[in-house]
């Protein structure tokens, strides 16, 4: 049992790290550098890491053990959720200076939208064993649908929240900076950054309704369910910059992940037969069956993501479709003038085309092959050459479509 005085000392110290990051490094417009992104990042992790050491002290090792297996799950589950947030904010187009501030409020809404699901979770389970059920049912399909692409599942942005938002407010398809209304014609109207902040929170419910059946697979302990919760999304807007142009070389974390939910479901149902009281399941009677520990819990976690990551780094198809990928992203920002204004950082975008193309000249045959059935992002890494050409003085500007293979 968690005493008051450790859970408002918690709440407090998360409370003061969101507010830390708006007022140091959010409510400053600005792209965070990769240094910054690692950094931070590092810090982060560091954080959870203390805390996580701090409740094996106080808490005990099973706490302690609990309390990773929930963080490292969640953490694991945020990466492929910003996938997601990825593709809402290219649908928005939203600016590279303005990103920071839709991660945080995305962190802050979902932080808010998962700790109300914890405590109705721990109410369900506390008063009905079926729940167990439901849980592992649910995070069995989970883990099947993800099987699918990301493709597949992209939001464009324009979910049903948007769309009705569309109808009943006015709306306005331009930035005006960070500001969430604007005038137009004399009239108050709702900038996109409001719009993608509304996707955002929307996509932020859908992925709380599947990462919190998965954390009380692992654990019923509500303040080792809320604490790792919280400190998986602690750093995620720096992941986010950080992973930005890896996120699609990760190509079987889908797959990865799609195990863990799998693996952690099956857990989930085991308990549930274990602690039994349905009626028409062995006339409501306890079923004697082997339950998985937390410690091989963490183990398979640990060891799914381990091979997963791995696979998807040394793949070849992995290093084709990263190649690619991120070329098509940096086109993009990079003839997008609205996205990145600072002339320096896009200078630095199409250097990093320079090495994308590098990088795809190297690739196998078969795989160098796919960037010439895409006519279009031929003509748009042309189109780059022609404008940075005229930057710089003729001739030293490296030629993108020269250098594809």
């Amino acid at each position: 049992m968690v005493s008051p005085v450790v859970w408002t000392a918690t709440v407090v110290l998360i409370i003061a790290l969101l507010a830390f990051d708006f007022f140091f490094h959010v409510r400053k417009a600005h792209t965070p550098s990769l240094k910054e992104a690692a950094t931070w990042s590092a810090v982060y992790v560091g954080i959870a890491i203390a805390f996580g050491l701090a409740v094996v002290v106080f808490g005990g090792s099973e706490m302690g053990t609990e309390y990773f297996a929930g963080y490292i799950t969640e953490k694991a589950l945020s990466v492929d959720n910003l996938f997601v947030f990825l593709i809402i904010m290219t649908s928005f187009k939203v600016p590279a200076a303005d990103q920071q501030k839709v991660l945080l409020f995305g962190i802050v809404f979902s932080l808010i939208a998962r700790t109300s699901l914890i405590f109705v979770g721990a109410t369900l389970i506390n008063q009905f064993a079926w729940v167990f059920y439901l849980f592992g049912l649910i995070l069995l399909v989970t883990g099947g649908n993800m099987l699918r692409s990301h493709g597949e599942n992209g939001d464009d942005g324009e979910n049903i929240v948007i769309r009705l938002t569309r109808r009943l407010f006015h709306t306005t398809e331009h930035y005006d900076g960070d500001k969430l209304f604007t005038q137009v014609d004399g009239k108050r109207a709702l900038t996109p950054m409001l719009m993608v902040m509304i996707a955002i929170g929307g996509t932020d419910i859908l992925f709380a309704l599947d990462s919190i059946p998965a954390i009380f697979g692992l654990t019923q302990n509500t303040f080792v369910v809320f604490t790792a919760t919280a400190f998986s999304l602690m750093g995620l807007r720096q992941l986010y910059f950080l992973l930005d142009g890896l996120l699609d070389r990760l190509i079987y974390l889908s797959y990865g992940l799609a195990a863990i939910l799998a693996f952690i479901g099956v857990k989930l149902i085991l308990h549930a037969l274990h602690e039994n009281t349905v009626p028409f399941i062995n006339d409501g009677e306890p079923v004697t069956v082997t339950e998985i520990s937390t410690n091989v819990s963490l183990s398979v976690i640990l060891g799914v993501l381990l091979v997963t990551v791995v696979a998807s780094l040394l793949s070849p198809k992995g290093r084709a479709q990263t190649a690619i990928n991120n070329a098509r992203h940096h086109v993009d920002r990079y003839l997008d003038m609205s996205y990145e204004t600072d002339q320096e950082r896009r200078e630095e975008t199409y250097a990093k085309l320079q090495r994308e193309s590098a990088a795809i000249k190297l690739l196998p045959p078969k795989y160098r092959k796919l960037i010439r059935e895409e006519p279009e992002l031929l003509r748009k890494l042309e189109r780059a050459k022609q404008i940075h050409d005229k930057r710089i003085d003729e001739g030293h500007g490296s030629s993108i479509a020269r250098s594809l293979p």
